[in-house]
């Protein structure tokens, strides 16, 4: 799995657990729709830290929560 893969996959996971839709998140987060829209299609495999940061300021988690996920113990090399 690749980090893109894993920020996808932990945002969509994060807003079932809070059960939230992708579209509160934006609202509430202040991150647009067509940047979390380009996450979650894959159009767009690397969201920066400050995008993360306010997905999870909107999600009431910390970064460090953010990433204490299994999805992110086992990633792909990213440089081949």
């Amino acid at each position: 799995m690749t980090i893109g893969e894993a920020v996808k996959k932990r945002i969509l996971e994060l807003c079932d657990q809070h059960e939230m839709s992708v579209n509160k998140l934006c609202t509430i987060s202040g991150v647009t729709q067509s940047t979390v829209n380009n996450i979650i299609s894959g159009r767009n495999n690397s969201a920066t830290t400050a995008t993360i940061k306010k997905l999870c300021d909107g999600l009431g988690i910390t970064i460090t929560e953010f990433f204490n996920s299994e999805l992110f113990a086992d990633l792909e090399q990213e440089i081949k």
